[in-house]
């Protein structure tokens, strides 16, 4: 399989997995790059796999179904452009030879998933399609949800395997990580991360996918039990060591960051 971010608008990134005659797109906000790497690649469309309602994921639907009859998986607890097929948590959709699982992660919209594919081959990293619930070093504002059930979203991420590539909706990473260094300034982890996400970016290339166990590492929002998080959370505002009242603080400061 070939996993590739199809840059779109200003930051976004639409993910094709293709197996070099067929493809699966992720949250296709724009038809147009998806169309052109089909094109390129002479691809046929099998699948459109959604995470959540917003316009800069579901922007492209129409036409791409002007095109091609894919079916379109959504989530079943959002509004989506049908005709869709809609998902939750403990469904699996088969696509391209490959199988999605249906991770419910609600916080940022109320009904936001993520599809989880592990390959059979065991060279290949599984890989996540988590939308805008976890970015590399950060994650999702909380537009329709609440603090617990998006710190109950990121840990349910985090306890995939550690090699799982993150493929996230935004390349936000840089930016991620400047909040990620004034909550854990002395984390040498973060540092080395920086220098190579700097490097990504100045070659005009990704950052993205990321690791899972990456971000256990440097991402805040997923180490809200850790001390220096705590502490730092503490610091401005919060008044417990509770790991939801943590990740609320942290996320109310990157709000204002």
């Amino acid at each position: 399989m070939y996993l590739l971010a199809l840059p779109a608008f200003n930051d976004n990134y639409i993910w094709m997995l293709h197996d070099g005659v067929e493809a699966t797109v992720v949250d296709p906000g724009d038809c147009a790059p998806v169309l052109a790497a089909l094109d390129r690649l002479e691809l046929r469309l099998a699948a459109i796999l959604v995470t959540h309602h917003h316009q800069d994921h579901v922007g492209g639907l129409a036409g791409l179904r002007a095109r091609f009859d894919a079916p379109v998986y959504a989530p079943a607890r959002e509004s989506i452009p049908g005709p869709c097929i809609p998902v939750a948590q403990g469904d699996c959709v088969q696509a391209i030879g490959a199988r999605f699982e249906v991770i419910d992660v609600p916080g940022h919209t109320r009904g936001h998933i993520a599809y989880f594919h592990r390959p059979s081959a065991s060279t290949e990293a599984p890989v996540v399609f988590c939308g805008d619930t976890l970015f590399s070093g950060g994650c999702g504002r909380l537009f329709e949800g609440t603090p617990q059930q998006m710190h109950h979203s990121l840990q349910r991420l985090a306890e995939l395997p550690g090699d799982t590539r993150v493929c996230c909706a935004h390349e936000y990473t840089l930016s991620n990580l400047k909040f990620a260094h004034a909550v854990e300034p002395d984390s040498a982890e973060l540092s080395e991360y920086t220098r190579w996400c700097e490097q990504q970016r100045s070659a005009g290339v990704p950052t993205l996918p990321g690791r899972i166990a990456t971000e256990r590492a440097i991402n805040p929002f997923l180490r809200c039990g850790v001390s220096t998080v705590i502490d730092a959370a503490r610091r401005h505002g919060s008044t417990s060591d509770d790991p939801v009242e943590v990740f609320a603080t942290l996320r109310q400061w990157k709000n204002e960051f």
